[in-house]
């Protein structure tokens, strides 16, 4: 995921002193533990989850997913509220590592989008509770790009040889290939995940660096024309650089989505419940994606969302357009072969 410029880096850290400060602040004996992604909740919203509830927020991050789940994976958990991807999600189900959450408890699930509820990694919707979503796609420079942007095969284009960035991200960027070729971004073909491989090391000649987060200084900085992102850190770019724009392109993309979700064992399951109720409600929800950068999948909070951060249609892109878009799966054992095809694409 995906978190916004370098400047934010500084909120995040703030943010950080923030929560913990926060922990105090609620009343009597009553706590939830939350386990959550660095800087994705707007800290403001626990001293008022606190003062509601009198249940007191003990709040840390992970950086990935997978550091979240090799730290729950041996059970016994500590934490009450996780937040984990969609293709996470479906692992821990299959894995048992996931408590049935009472919809009784969240009455303001109403508010969800119904699009992103019972989706194929989690088709019951009994394990989690949509959080935040957006897409994967091309940032580029209008000022260095005079082509029409709209397929993947740009980032193959000799014109652009030392202006790409790709994302230093093993299914990213994997997908974005398999896109271009035709192929499913979850496909557990060998055949076709070697031909992904081979055209991204094919490719490697025109990229000036796969990198993460560092993306988004460098596009805001005009040090590169093109780079594949996160619609999120898109849209805080265009904030920065006016010659910014991003788009999905028409082979389609990967359509991210973070969910709430409640781990096995979790000691303080009906205060997790009532903290994903209050995340639910459209004017916390709204004010949480305001701070984030990211689309929430709270459709009620749409209209209490300052204008100025949607930029059009990427914050809340036209069905339409999300066509050939597809949601990370769990690849089980075949994650294998991504592995082996990542190592080849970087060491090449």
């Amino acid at each position: 995921m995906k978190l916004k410029s370098i400047v934010l880096v500084l909120a995040a850290f703030a943010a950080a002193v923030v929560l913990v400060s926060c922990t105090g602040a609620g009343s009597g004996n009553e706590r939830v533990y939350v386990y959550n992604w660095g800087d994705y909740i707007d800290p403001d919203l626990i001293p008022v989850f606190e003062k509601e509830t009198g249940i007191k927020v003990v709040y840390e991050t992970y950086d990935s997913n997978e550091a979240m789940y090799t730290k729950l994976k041996p059970g016994n958990t500590v934490y009450d509220l996780i937040f984990p991807s969609d293709y996470m999600t479906e692992r821990m189900i299959k894995e048992d590592m996931l408590e049935q959450i009472d919809i009784n408890n969240i009455p303001n699930i109403k508010h969800i989008d119904g699009r992103f509820i019972g989706l194929e990694f989690d088709p019951t919707g009994l394990y989690s509770v949509p959080y935040m979503w957006g897409t994967v796609g091309i940032l580029y420079n209008t000022e260095m790009v005079d082509d029409v942007v709209d397929s993947w095969n740009i980032l193959w284009d000799e014109k652009y040889k030392g202006q790409i960035f790709m994302y230093d991200s093993q299914r990213d960027t994997i997908a974005a290939a398999l896109r271009l070729l035709g192929y499913s971004v979850n496909t557990r073909s060998i055949d076709e995940l070697n031909h992904a491989k081979e055209i991204l090391i094919a490719q490697k000649p025109l990229v000036q660096a796969y990198i993460r987060d560092e993306v988004k200084d460098k596009m805001i900085g005009g040090e590169g024309a093109l780079a594949i992102t996160y619609s999120g850190d898109a849209m805080f770019c265009m904030s920065e650089n006016d010659a910014l724009y991003y788009v999905v392109p028409k082979e389609g993309s990967n359509l991210w989505l973070d969910v709430a979700a409640i781990p096995k064992g979790a000691k303080n399951k009906s205060n997790a419940e009532k903290f994903i109720d209050f995340l639910c409600r459209p004017e916390i929800a709204a004010q949480n994606s305001e701070y984030i950068g990211y689309s929430t999948a709270n459709k009620s909070a749409l209209p209490l969302i300052d204008e100025e951060i949607m930029f059009e249609g990427i914050y809340w892109p036209d069905e339409n357009e999300l066509v050939n878009c597809e949601i990370f799966l769990d690849l089980g054992d075949f994650v294998v072969e991504y592995d082996k095809a990542w190592t080849e694409i970087l060491v090449n």
